[in-house]
């Protein structure tokens, strides 16, 4: 991340160690994400049990970089692009701490399928949705390191598939669970945990839209994309 160098280089140390930690942080959540997954899909409980309890580094690490911001805030009064920057890692640590959240659900729920019957039927399904997710969140802290808004706006798009396959998903088990309610069980664990991989895509879209934000100084969330291509344009 490029920013306004400042005849205080110790101003400059914050706000460089500010955005180091930011990207510690993602690169965590994105183990946290991949282990999750690989746990999942090769009903390793041993990993999954290792993903569930290791959220609180994930916590550690969001509430020690929100102090670190806040006092930044405090003592240096920043403007412009600065205030912008510090506002936007306070947003996006929130959003990675919820993404460690749903790894650490879809840990346990790794652990709870392994027998699964109905996990076995939906394994491509599980696993192409969880593929989709993880380049998305390799995507979305790409775009944050490097600032890019066309990858930015790319990751936003790409949110209405993973929505489309939880959907194709959703269908599926509703289907099955009518059919044979012995299945209820097992369908309702893999519903949830394909909703976890879901809201993994929604947190990287809102990571986005804050990337946007600061680059381009346009609150653009809770709009659909033409709407952001437009006050791009526009400028």
């Amino acid at each position: 991340m490029n920013t306004t160098q400042h005849t205080s280089q110790k101003y400059n140390h914050e706000l460089e160690e500010a955005r180091s930690k930011l990207m510690t942080m993602g690169g965590l959540v994105e183990a946290q994400v991949t282990n999750a997954i690989k746990a999942l899909l090769d009903r390793d409980s041993a990993l999954g049990e290792k993903v569930a309890y290791s959220d609180h580094e994930i916590n550690a690490m969001e509430v020690a970089l929100d102090e670190h911001c806040a006092e930044i805030i405090a003592r240096r009064q920043p403007t412009a692009s600065d205030l912008r920057l510090l506002i936007t890692i306070i947003k996006v640590i929130t959003d990675l701490e919820r993404i460690g959240d749903e790894a650490e659900k879809v840990g346990r729920y790794a652990v709870e399928m392994t027998e699964s019957a109905t996990y076995g039927d939906l394994h491509n399904s599980l696993r192409h949705l969880g593929e989709h997710v993880k380049v998305m969140l390799g995507d979305t802290l790409d775009a944050l390191a490097r600032l890019d808004v066309a990858q930015a706006m790319q990751v936003v798009k790409n949110d209405q598939q993973v929505d489309d396959e939880f959907d194709s998903i959703t269908r599926q088990l509703y289907t099955r669970m009518l059919e044979d309610p012995r299945y209820i069980k097992d369908s309702l664990n893999v519903t949830w945990c394909a909703r976890s991989l879901e809201r993994v895509g929604d947190h990287c879209k809102n990571i986005c839209e804050y990337v946007i934000y600061l680059v381009k100084g346009k609150d653009v969330r809770h709009t659909n994309l033409e709407s952001i291509r437009e006050a791009l344009l526009g400028e």
